[in-house]
């Protein structure tokens, strides 16, 4: 006996798919979305962001990325590993 089928369901239709999210963005406890509408409105009521120079930092600090002595008894055993 054979079988044509795939091994999982058919695809579910859209509104299933979507009530599927829509349950899952409720049990995560997910902000509610905005239409596009909406979003429009809320950019439109916004504040233009600064165009003056002065509202920009000068100097930024470029970050640190800190080695802790774990990670670099790591690093020294994987270079005697591979050399």
């Amino acid at each position: 006996m054979t079988y044509h089928r795939l091994a999982y369901d058919d695809a579910a239709t859209s509104s299933e798919m979507t009530s599927d999210c829509r349950a899952v963005e409720a049990s995560l406890h997910l902000p509610q979305r905005r239409t596009a509408a909406e979003r429009s409105a809320r950019a439109a009521t916004r504040p233009a962001p600064s165009i003056l120079f002065e509202d920009y930092p000068r100097e930024v600090a470029k970050p640190t990325i800190g080695v802790t002595d774990a990670a670099a008894r790591l690093g020294a055993a994987l270079d005697q590993h591979l050399g």
